[in-house]
């Protein structure tokens, strides 16, 4: 049996540690880990994907009840090939999973300045 992956970009970990400090997680378990691309790709079937000429924290979302992530702008577009938003699930509360930044993002999000990020292509 293959091994189901995620395909994606981590985030640099020294652009993760400065990221961290401009935006202290709202929430006891920070995450801030990585942007996804494919969510349960067969190991086999998928590379990882291209490096990102541009990626930049663009908004916010928090749902207030423990869910708080950052919308991702990869080269100048926040729209995943699925519909939904790029993202960094930032911080969690207890009992909360990081898919759940999927649907917080869908309920709506607020612009900031935009803030330059280090991605690397990954699959883990």
């Amino acid at each position: 049996m293959l091994a189901r992956m995620t395909t994606g970009w981590k985030l640099d970990r020294d652009s993760r540690a400065a990221l961290l400090e401009r935006y202290p997680p709202a929430y006891p378990h920070a995450v801030a880990d990585h942007v996804t691309f494919k969510s349960g790709d067969e190991a086999r079937d998928e590379e990882i994907p291209d490096a990102v000429a541009r990626a930049e924290i663009v908004g916010r979302g928090d749902d207030g009840e423990g869910v708080e992530a950052y919308v991702v702008a990869i080269d100048g577009d926040t729209a995943r090939p699925d519909g939904s938003t790029w993202h960094v699930t930032w911080s969690l509360g207890q009992g909360r999973e990081a898919k759940e930044s999927n649907d917080v993002l869908a309920q709506g999000w607020k612009a900031i300045e935009p803030q330059p990020i280090a991605l690397v292509a990954a699959r883990w």
